[in-house]
């Protein structure tokens, strides 16, 4: 007998939108033969790893030395602890220590970890609406409360809002920088801002509430953009990632939580999500893969493929009269739906499934009367859709 809650929640509208989706779109594919069905449902990246990073696959897998493949430190190799503190230390204009960065299966494993070590039962984590579809599960698993703070209209944080939730319960505010479902950028000054709100809060509760950045789109960004380094303006700062979509290995599994060296009692903290990391089943990361990525963190990537889907899906969109909101990272377009559809961002996608077009309801990102587009595809995926496109609008 399955348990209640678990089942509860495979049977809610929003327990897995985007995989459930894709599933469909699998289905369609075999009905209709894949260049017919125009599936933008999944953000699987599709650029292949950087030649640093296949070369770094070959030598490890060329090494038969004795143990390579047994148990190390739950909380990571030393070396490659030490590897992705540069990482860090680069990206957040501070230094970092190896002893602040733990290995972890992903970023969803990253915070299941600190979502454990840090929730009591009912406590809450703030994040801005959209968001991540999976945050609620994450919450959830660990008795937590997640609260859905709306954004403002052009998808900047409402720090008003952020505000008025604030209280001694609040464990975390988790922002995605660039964030999915939007691709919107938050900006030095709303880290700022936020990070005073979250002083402020301390100040008056005695909670410490942690700034937790969710960052595996940190490196894909455009039009010069950059993603803040929260370090620099908040102490008890935890940054989440994984190599997923910079790299393109979202199936390898690693990831890790790097933790502010200037924060309250790091080192406890650093202990409760390694325990974490050991008792969620997870017991280390992969360790190839931690070999791997101690060799090739620093590779080099062109995304300008991306930047050039965007633009054609946007052409797209634009000639079909469809709105949408300019990302400034990741590879996601969110869309408004048509008024006709007065906000059922389900019933517009069950549309467009008609004229074989699949997307995610933007709903089950927090995001309702919109819905979201990833352009990680192929070029002729978007250029062929534009048919269906008008089609389906022009039927309106």
């Amino acid at each position: 007998m399955i348990a209640k809650h678990i089942q509860e929640t495979i049977n809610s509208k929003g327990a897995s939108v985007i995989r459930k989706m894709f599933e469909e779109g699998i289905v369609l594919k075999k009905q209709h033969g894949e260049d017919k069905v125009f599936d933008f449902t999944l953000g699987n990246p599709d650029l292949d790893p950087p030649e640093k990073v296949v070369k770094a696959i070959q030598e490890e897998a060329k090494n038969l030395s004795h143990g390579r493949h047994g148990y190390m430190p739950n909380a990571g190799y030393p070396f490659v602890r030490e590897e992705i503190a540069k990482k860090i230390s680069k990206e957040q204009g501070c230094t970092v220590k190896g002893e602040n960065v733990i290995m972890t299966v992903g970023a969803a494993s990253a915070l299941n970890c600190v979502f454990k070590a840090i929730l009591n039962p009912n406590d809450e984590v703030i994040v801005p609406a959209p968001f991540f579809a999976e945050y609620r599960h994450y919450a959830k698993n660990h008795n937590g409360l997640l609260i859905e703070v709306p954004s403002k209209n052009d998808f900047s944080l409402d720090l008003q809002a952020i505000k008025s939730k604030l209280n001694e319960k609040t464990a975390a505010v988790l922002i995605n920088n660039p964030n999915n479902p939007t691709g919107k950028i938050y900006s030095e000054d709303e880290i700022k801002a936020l990070s005073a709100l979250l002083t402020e809060n301390f100040k008056k509760t005695g909670r410490v509430t942690y700034l937790v950045c969710d960052e595996p789109y940190r490196a894909i960004v455009y039009d010069n953009a950059k993603v803040a380094p929260a370090f620099q303006f908040y102490d008890n700062t935890v940054i989440v990632s994984s190599f997923a979509k910079d790299l393109s290995l979202p199936g390898e599994r690693i990831g890790y939580i790097a933790v502010n060296p200037k924060s309250d009692n790091p080192q406890e903290f650093i202990s409760a999500v390694t325990f974490a990391l050991r008792t969620l089943g997870c017991v280390n990361a992969p360790a190839f893969f931690q070999k791997v990525i101690a060799a090739s963190w620093d590779a080099e990537v062109d995304y300008s493929s991306y930047e050039k889907r965007r633009d054609k899906l946007m052409k797209v969109l634009d000639n079909a009269g469809i709105e949408y909101y300019r990302p400034q990272g990741a590879f996601y377009l969110f869309c408004k739906v048509p008024q006709k559809f007065n906000g059922d961002d389900g019933e517009f996608c069950d549309y467009l499934k008609k004229y074989l077009i699949l997307a995610a309801p933007g709903s089950g990102f927090g995001g309702k009367g919109w819905f979201r587009l990833a352009y990680c595809v192929s070029e002729k995926t978007i250029v062929s859709s534009e048919k269906a496109f008008l089609e389906a609008m022009k039927a309106l």
